[in-house]
């Protein structure tokens, strides 16, 4: 019988495996939600001009962008998150998101420059009775 010989030993390594699934994982819900994120401001609007306005750079608060489609649609549709919603589910949501964040929610609606006041109106006055207070209009500059 053969007698273990602890001075001829392998060496004691880590099992690197385990990591670098967690590492490619992290990395595919990276891609995956940064592609939801922007898949939300990449629906084609004719977007209103503007000659003055702020640039937005707090990304810290959670934004809320309301899609209000217009001529190749129905006016009036309403698409938050990809779906197309009516104004009293937008105001449920609002709500929820206001409760959820206590009230630091950001409201950005992007509309088609063809879409009267009274499609845009309902949105707003869900922001006023859920007390978000951040609202702001995706425009294009008139350089």
């Amino acid at each position: 019988m053969r007698v273990p010989n602890h001075r001829t030993g392998g060496d004691v390594g880590f099992n690197m495996t385990p990591m670098i699934d967690i590492v490619f994982l992290l990395i595919i819900f990276f891609l995956v939600s940064s592609h939801l994120a922007q898949q939300e401001v990449q629906l084609e609007l004719d977007l209103p001009s503007a000659a003055s306005g702020e640039p937005i750079d707090d990304d810290s608060t959670r934004r809320l962008v309301v899609n209000v489609l217009g001529r190749e649609t129905p006016e009036g549709q309403i698409m938050v998150g990809g779906n197309v919603m009516g104004s009293d589910r937008l105001s449920e949501l609002v709500e929820h998101e206001s409760r959820r964040f206590d009230g630091q929610v950001e409201i950005r609606i992007r509309s088609n420059r063809h879409v009267p006041y009274r499609v845009v109106e309902p949105i707003l006055l869900a922001c006023a009775r859920a007390g978000v207070w951040r609202v702001s209009f995706a425009v294009v500059s008139e350089e």
